[in-house]
């Protein structure tokens, strides 16, 4: 039976906003250790890379057979300047940055921080890279996204004083973001496939991280408890952290973006932060304050707000789980 094109059109919508909601969601009870996480950000990442590596690397491969020219290592259809520039920032430091985080912040300050700093970043940097020009309205959007973030990153900050310790997590998601946000600029930059680039991101981080965490396993300097946990966790993580979260989500996002265009699927997206932290509350228990309701709301009204304002501008880039102002190409993270 042949699916209709609103069909497609709707499944690849929903299944996008599912898998980005589930991420933050996922992320946090897998990292978490007040909830007797048995993971560390270390395991989920490189679980994260091996799911999706699974399934790349040999779709790199076939390109790179198809078309070697500009090829790295016969598996990244990028070159290698391109594949690792590309790949410490997009494929490597924001996976690590964004699960170290969940360590620290509940998933409800994740759904806030992440989608709500990286259009800022991405904004900042290329206006400065790009020379892109930021309007009066596109401001007024950011200007809710930085309210947002200070509303729910400030009380943590203040409550650093008191010893507490979820700043830190705050502060590794708008490091994550800013990463993901200098792939974003690059990607625009090389006018990167978003095929190709996923491919290259995950060929580098593969190339690099797996000795590396297997050798610092090795040598007892990283504390791999992938030994410790069932055979199923592990299996879980790397289908829904690589399969699901980098390549099913790449193409579902994509086929999104061809079918409602950059602006309308955007704002589908915008959906996100709020699920997220719904999801946080129902599966995870977390409370939701004042004020992190009220940052929720001014990140998500800056992010359609900034959306529309930018609707005919070169975009962003957005990686698994986290929307952009303007996003009109993935290469999926």
């Amino acid at each position: 039976m042949r699916l209709s094109a609103k069909t497609i059109a709707v499944a690849s919508a929903a299944i996008t906003v599912v898998i980005w909601t589930s991420f933050i969601v996922i992320a946090r009870a897998s990292a978490d250790p007040s909830r007797g996480a048995t993971l560390t950000p270390f395991d989920i990442a490189l679980l994260r890379i091996l799911g999706a590596a699974s399934i790349l690397l040999p779709w790199g491969a076939w390109l790179v057979r198809r078309n070697p020219g500009g090829s790295w290592l016969g598996v990244s259809p990028l070159p290698w300047r391109v594949t690792v520039v590309t790949g410490f920032f997009g494929g490597l430091l924001y996976a690590l940055l964004a699960y170290s985080g969940f360590v620290y912040a509940p998933a409800a300050h994740a759904s806030v921080l992440m989608p709500g700093s990286l259009p800022l970043w991405t904004a900042l940097l290329a206006a400065i890279f790009l020379k892109d020009r930021i309007t009066p309205a596109r401001a007024a959007g950011l200007a809710f996204i930085v309210a947002g973030d200070l509303l729910v990153g400030g009380t943590s900050l203040l409550r650093a004083f008191e010893g507490g310790v979820v700043w830190k997590g705050d502060l590794l998601f708008m490091a994550a973001a800013a990463c993901w946000s200098v792939y974003s600029v690059l990607a625009r930059r090389f006018a990167l496939d978003a095929v190709r680039a996923t491919i290259a991101i995950t060929t580098f981080a593969f190339i690099t991280y797996v000795p590396a965490y297997t050798l610092l396993a090795l040598a007892g300097l990283v504390h791999s408890r992938l030994g410790e946990v069932p055979v199923g966790t592990v299996v879980f993580q790397a289908l829904f952290q690589g399969v699901g979260s980098v390549v099913i989500s790449g193409i579902t996002f994509t086929q999104m973006i061809r079918s409602f265009g950059p602006v309308r699927s955007t704002m589908i997206t915008a959906l996100v932060p709020g699920l997220s932290a719904l999801g946080a509350v129902v599966f995870l228990g977390e409370p939701l304050s004042a004020a992190l309701l009220l940052g929720l709301a001014l990140v998500t009204a800056g992010i359609v707000f900034g959306v529309r304002a930018a609707a005919r501008a070169p975009v962003s880039v957005a990686p698994a789980g986290q929307p952009t102002a303007g996003s009109d190409r993935k290469p999926s993270e």
